[in-house]
């Protein structure tokens, strides 16, 4: 080859698309497409393709919960997870499922339970932190006493019966006693305790791996159950430090790349273990605002494709941010994260369980200053989203909803991760959530309802509000924060 035949060759080859840039022209071709459609039709029309398609939504929901197709077998470690997306789907659209179906729901789910805490993907399998946050996710979202109550009720009952089988205690006992709560949150935290690792960091399950998402579950659900204290926080905020990168995003390990739904997990656990000051917040917002793309959707990491999901992975740490916005401030004033400062956003009266007192560092709520304040673990989750929105959200949230409502709904029911892919239960629940918080977002405070013009089509498509730290109807979260609020 002479070398100006050379000097061609390799020019084309440099020239040549890479396979990720294809893949984002497609995309592109397809969605604009759509939004082209969308502008040139009469105003009726673009009504009609703007509307949340709520009966057919709920229909592929409610079926999903009831029956499945045999190819989800493959999802067979997962039902708790489904169990989590379609309940709490049908609860952001303002519905409920049948009481029968919502005891078959909890029946189920105690199966999956193991007598040493946690619960597994599946009845008799290996119990596991995805699983257990999905699960009491479900349970939270069902609500009502026999569901919040049925958390390790049959391993209690397996472990203890040998102690009360007469009858007549039996017949006075009631679930919601509180000795017998406390007893079987006992074993959703030795199951905790026995995923923490040195590092700080959780395992998945025994033997499993370690990362990020390990971290927000047990935290999570932790937290959630008021059972969160200073043994299962310990050390935590240091691992999660460690895998925010140069980027401002969080990996799911140290030396990972930044990813939109690790960067979430991590950023939502550093808020309820009171350590978010420790995060470069600023470094955080720069990365996650720059994944939203030129559709409108967001991107789980730099130049990938936009997904549907990501409206809530992404879409929700501006949820979190909006709450932030005082000790961003104060991050900015001192050039950098704080690093050994606790934010107090917990509120209330200190306790013997779930105190965290550190007389070296300045507890600021939410910029002030209250040196060695004893700080409540378990209210942190309640007076977050009791904090008024101290700022408009950073990204367009208008595109966003256009992204959801006219690429990634399925107008016969369920939501897709882009057009061209078909509809599941893992895009319908996190599209769902993302376009909740994207509504609410307009909001100075949960009792305020947004304004029609925060919704994108009729005012009928307004989802209710989810807690965005745990991703649970707002007021299903309250029912169990007042069950599980014991000593």
């Amino acid at each position: 080859m002479s070398s100006a035949e050379s000097a061609n060759h390799n020019s084309m080859t440099a020239a040549a698309p890479t396979k990720t840039q294809q893949e984002q022209w497609v995309v592109d071709n397809q969605v604009f497409q759509i939004f082209d459609l969308f502008a040139n039709l009469p105003r009726n029309a673009k009504s009609a393709l703007v509307e949340l398609q709520r009966d057919n939504h709920l229909e592929y929901l409610t079926k999903g919960l009831k029956r499945l197709d045999p190819s989800f077998c493959v999802l067979d470690a997962n039902r708790p997870w489904l169990c989590y997306w379609i309940l709490h789907s049908i609860a952001l659209l303002g519905d409920y499922v049948e009481h029968e179906v919502e005891n078959n729901v909890v029946d189920f789910l105690s199966r999956c339970q193991d007598p040493n805490g946690g619960y597994g993907g599946g009845p008799g399998q290996l119990p596991h932190l995805a699983t257990t946050y999905a699960a009491v996710n479900a349970l939270i979202t069902v609500g009502g006493d026999r569901s919040l109550s049925s958390i390790n009720r049959w391993s209690v009952m397996f472990e203890v019966s040998h102690f009360f089988c007469n009858s007549a205690y039996w017949s006075h006992f009631e679930p919601n006693d509180m000795d017998f709560k406390i007893f079987c949150r006992e074993k959703v935290y030795m199951f905790l305790k026995r995923m923490k690792q040195p590092s700080g960091a959780f395992r998945m399950h025994d033997a499993g791996e370690i990362d990020v998402r390990a971290c927000y579950t047990a935290i999570s659900v932790a937290s959630v159950l008021n059972i969160l204290d200073d043994e299962l926080i310990q050390n935590v905020g240091d691992y999660i430090l460690s895998c925010q990168t140069y980027e401002g995003g969080i990996s799911g390990e140290p030396g990972a790349e930044a990813h939109g739904g690790y960067t979430f997990c991590g950023f939502a656990t550093m808020i309820l273990i009171n350590e978010v000051n420790r995060l470069d917040l600023a470094g955080l917002l720069d990365w996650v605002a720059f994944r939203q793309g030129r559709e409108g959707g967001f991107q789980g990491r730099t130049n990938k494709l936009v997904d549907s999901c990501y409206s809530f992975w992404q879409g929700g740490a501006f949820a979190l941010l909006q709450r932030l916005h005082a000790i961003l401030d104060e991050q900015l004033a001192n050039f950098g994260p704080q690093t050994g400062v606790a934010s107090d956003i917990s509120g209330g009266e200190g306790s013997s369980d779930g105190t965290q007192v550190d007389d070296k560092t300045c507890h600021s709520k939410l910029g002030g200053t209250n040196a060695s304040c004893p700080v409540n673990l378990n209210s942190i989750g309640y007076n977050f989203v009791k904090q008024p929105g101290e700022m408009e959200a950073l990204y367009h949230r208008w595109s966003l909803q256009q992204y959801i409502l006219l690429c990634a709904q399925d107008m016969k029911g369920g939501l897709k991760d882009k057009p061209g892919k078909h509809r599941d239960f893992y895009h319908t629940c996190y599209s769902l959530s993302g376009l909740s918080l994207s509504q609410h977002s307009w909001s100075q405070d949960e009792d305020t309802p947004p304004l029609p013009n925060a919704v994108m089509g009729p005012y009928a498509n307004l989802l209710e509000r989810t807690h965005p730290l745990f991703n649970v109807v707002l007021d299903q979260y309250y029912e169990a924060h007042e069950f599980f609020d014991t000593p």
